[in-house]
């Protein structure tokens, strides 16, 4: 009788190893809970008995713990179970010298479509992807309890970053720019002082941001009203200087004219420190070789009515006037770049045509139609459900939870958030076979694995020192620690956020009831799956004092890893596991047909039961020719939801110049993008750009999010 090895091959059937193993096992407890040597032959010989020809390895050590466990030597059995994960890990370590010369050589398929905004060709990607192969091994065999790393790998649960882990590092934060600029910073040993025009603070903010980047491994926001105070520093700098050369050259000037050139030199200064902002941060490379993952915040109200709320309502012109345009390929090209993310906010004075700010908003409006940026916050919305504060989230739609310091008074920039662990919904409900009663017991275990995984990433980073991040700690994007104080007050009492992740919402509810939690019927299971987890974190909170927030995971590369995964374990159900995708968050299935108001106002009840992070889209065509439909949208957005954006496409072909949409086509072997004009098929002669996770992507996707990306309907 044959056995089937791991790695393909077969091998002769040897009852003589079973014996060995469980005797293996059997020694490392106590005498009087062993097994007698009897037993051991016994259970060898049942598995014997019972194994046919072909049976896998994994089959024959199922069979073996099973034995084990009926004659109830559970130390046995658990010695037996951890040295079987421990040989399974030490297999693995094996393959990552596999693993990293096939990222050299650019022939990982996993790492090539692992990220749409890095380039796995690219030898400073590859230096970070072979760093991240180590800190997974490292993780897996020292960092986690098997159970964790079990759950991960069998996609039962998604424990993020694992090739970050090993290091005392953090997901994302809101970048203090302001104590940063007014208070000055150290950059690499430097000291930065204050900065005496716009521009030089446009400059001194792009080198935070690619130092911020190189410390952390999640996105950063920043805001623009930090900015606007130095608008009138240059004004005040302009006046003088034109005053001078008006004295030397003797020549009297009226107040008018003499205005509108101190407007003109002010406005060509705002137009150089965007420029700078854009530019630096499109060509800038940080230690993981992507461009910094960052986002900028545009709040008319976070400032002062009068001149300073004027002066950052010019930044915020001039930034979406040059989003509008692009940036040039190596072709010449105007085309749309995946950073900085936009985040506009809508509020009273901007929203409603005639109000003070609306020619922005149609600006805004104007740019999202052929740009895809920016996404929208509504400050009416966000204020409703966030003790009455509104501000900018990360990147990755990450929100802080509402804080307030000492004095009473919101506090958002300076804090981050610790890390995410993800529940795979849609195993919890084919895991529970449909029924209920085991569905919420199967929950308790799952979220207790969560709980777990979430724990060890905050413990990872208790205990770190202020040194290790300087930038970060030290001089102020988050804090002024002293050399050597560690971090760990930041880590409780709401100050930071750590996330508990859902995935798959509408595959559970479809599973669960039949429907879509779309439906009338299904949505209150729906809601009550939301609100299970959000009891969760509370309880988990209140407990260690720590900000536990669900948050709506933006699945990118791991939305095929949970269907591939999925699929193994439960075949293939028809609408559940029959795509390459699960759906991320609460969305709405993107096959299901739906308008953009209804979709906009269903998932707002979602959003509230995702504090720790959540936005909500729409699919929309070429809206370039019809402004005033965007701008319905985006007033709909303000008094329904929190956090919105449309996705429209911004593709253009090398070959002939095509400037529409690159189809996504389905060949035999697999999804391939072709430009329908020429028929060009390679992907290094074509640019296309698509929000996938709240963020747009240009390195291309895996197979999974391709076809989710191709199955999109229209919402408008």
């Amino acid at each position: 009788m044959d056995i089937l090895k791991r790695n393909g091959g077969t091998d002769t059937f040897d009852i003589t190893k079973i014996i060995a193993a469980i005797a293996a096992a059997n020694k490392e407890v106590d005498e009087n809970q062993q097994l007698s040597n009897d037993a051991i032959r016994e259970i060898a010989g049942d598995v014997a008995s019972s194994a046919v020809d072909g049976i896998t390895v994994e089959e024959v050590q199922d069979m073996v713990e099973d034995g084990i466990l009926e004659r109830g030597a559970f130390k046995v059995a658990k010695t037996y179970i951890k040295y079987r994960y421990k040989r399974d890990l030490v297999r693995k370590s094996n393959s990552t010298d596999h693993q990293i010369l096939t990222l050299i050589e650019a022939e990982n398929e996993e790492a090539k479509t692992e990220n749409s905004n890095k380039n796995p060709t690219v030898v400073s990607v590859q230096r970070d992807y072979m760093a991240g192969e180590v800190s997974k091994d490292v993780t897996r065999r020292f960092l986690l309890d098997s159970d964790i790393s079990r759950a991960h790998d069998e996609g039962i649960i998604h424990f993020h970053d694992t090739d970050y882990f090993a290091q005392h590092m953090h997901n994302c934060d809101l970048v203090n720019l302001e104590d940063m600029l007014q208070n000055g910073t150290v950059i690499s040993g430097t000291m930065i002082e204050k900065p005496h025009t716009f521009a030089t603070a446009c400059n001194i903010t792009t080198q935070i941001i690619a130092q911020v980047a190189s410390t952390q491994y999640g996105g950063q926001s920043i805001t623009l009203s930090h900015l606007a105070p130095f608008v009138d520093i240059s004004r005040q700098k302009i006046i003088k200087s034109v005053t001078e050369e008006m004295e030397m050259a003797n020549i009297e000037l009226s107040k008018e004219k003499f205005d509108k050139i101190v407007e003109k030199r002010l406005k060509e200064e705002i137009n150089r420190g965007v420029q700078m902002i854009q530019y630096q941060i499109i060509t800038l490379m940080t230690t993981n070789g992507q461009a910094p993952f960052v986002t900028l915040f545009m709040f008319l109200n976070e400032v002062e009515e009068g001149q300073l709320r004027d002066d950052l309502a010019m930044i915020i012109e001039e930034m979406l006037k040059q989003r509008y345009q692009g940036v040039k390929n190596e072709k010449g090209v105007w085309t749309t770049p995946a950073f900085p993310k936009l985040i506009y906010v809508l509020s009273e004075n901007n929203v409603h045509e005639g109000s003070k700010y609306f020619p922005i908003t149609e600006l805004a409006a104007k740019c999202t139609a052929k740009r895809m940026v920016p996404d929208y916050i509504s400050e009416k919305k966000m204020r409703e459900l966030k003790q009455g504060d509104c501000y900018t989230c990360m990147g990755c739609r990450s929100f802080l939870t509402p804080y307030r310091d000492e004095n009473n008074e919101p506090k958002y920039y300076g804090r981050f958030n610790q890390g995410v662990v993800t529940l795979n919904l849609v195993d919890l409900a084919l895991s529970s076979k449909g029924d209920m009663d085991t569905f919420w017991k199967l929950f308790d275990e799952r979220l207790e694995l969560c709980y777990r995984g979430l724990l060890a990433r905050h413990n990872r980073l208790k205990g770190t020192k202020s040194d290790a991040a300087p930038i970060l700690w030290q001089h102020g994007a988050l804090a002024r620690l002293e050399k050597g104080q560690t971090i760990d007050h930041l880590l409780y009492n709401g100050y930071s956020t750590i996330s508990l992740g859902y995935a798959g919402l509408y595959e559970c509810v479809k599973y669960m009831t039949g429907k879509s939690h779309t439906d009338p019927s299904a949505e209150p299971f729906a809601l009550s799956v939301m609100q299970y987890m959000n009891d969760a974190c509370a309880g988990w909170k209140e407990k260690h004092n720590i900000d536990f927030s669900v948050y709506g995971t933006p699945l990118e590369s791991t939305t095929y890893k949970f269907a591939k995964l999925l699929q193994e374990r439960f075949g293939i159900v028809e609408g559940i596991t029959d795509k390459s995708y699960i759906t991320n968050s609460y969305h709405v299935h993107v096959t299901e047909e739906i308008d953009a108001f209804t979709k906009l106002g269903f998932e707002s009840k979602f959003q509230e039961l995702s504090p720790g992070g959540a936005i909500s889209y729409i699919e929309v065509p070429n809206m370039m020719d019809n402004i005033p439909a965007v701008i319905s949208v985006m007033q709909y957005i303000y008094e329904n939801i929190m956090y919105a954006e449309l996705n429209t496409k911004s593709d253009y072909c090398h070959k002939c110049g095509y400037t529409g949409e690159i189809e996504i086509v389905d060949t035999e072997e697999k999804l391939i993008w072709k430009c329908p004009n020429c028929g060009n098929d390679d992907q290094d002669h074509m640019s296309v750009a698509r929000r996938t996770c709240g963020y747009i992507g240009t390195q291309f996707w895996n197979q999974g999010r391709t076809q989710e990306i191709k199955e999109r309907v229209l919402h408008l």
